[in-house]
């Protein structure tokens, strides 16, 4: 029931939004990251946060909000992955690189999934749009390897190599790869 209320919820605060790359409905988003994070075997809590991820950030939803509807343990993971709208962006993105270096496991994995699957759809949108993809973000290729390189960089910080579930390998990989 979590889970599905999760999603209905996430589909109700993102109703008409699009992707600013693709165009495409911006629910498919958390949607695709709670599904990594429901694959890679996180519990209920960590995936009905991959679906509820963006609707403080992006919609008039609140971390209150989502204590209330689902619990303080969801709100906490939520939060995590959230950031502050009132710092620049350059200040957000730092501090990202720098809390996915300390955080808990559960945290870690929804920064990575959440990353993984915007690179998906960076790389997607070039396919098609070549360089003309920069437009659509406030900073262009350089500062956005520079985000992903330094959220790549430090995920793993703090776990074994057995502890490291692939989709964080994948989007190192990734990363290395379409900044190289």
């Amino acid at each position: 029931m979590l889970l599905e209320n999760a999603k209905r919820f996430a589909m109700e605060a993102h109703a008409g939004q699009l992707r600013k790359s693709t165009g495409t409905p911006m629910i498919e988003h958390p949607i695709r990251v709670a599904e990594t994070l429901r694959e890679f075997g996180f519990n209920e809590e960590v995936v009905a946060a991959g679906f509820l991820h963006d609707t403080v950030e992006d919609t008039d939803v609140t971390i209150e909000d989502i204590e209330q509807e689902f619990g303080e343990e969801v709100a906490r993971i939520v939060a995590g992955n959230t950031e502050n709208k009132e710092h620049s962006w350059e200040e957000r993105k730092q501090h990202t690189i720098d809390w996915v270096k300390q955080a808990p496991i559960e945290i870690k994995a929804l920064i990575v999934a959440d990353k993984l699957d915007n690179l998906n759809s960076l790389m997607e949108a070039y396919k098609t749009q070549g360089d003309g993809v920069w437009r659509h973000f406030k900073r262009g290729k350089e500062k956005q390897g520079w985000y992903f390189s330094g959220v790549a960089l430090n995920s793993t910080y703090g776990l074994g190599e057995e502890e490291i579930p692939d989709f964080f390998k994948e989007f190192i990989e990734k990363v290395n790869r379409f900044w190289s």
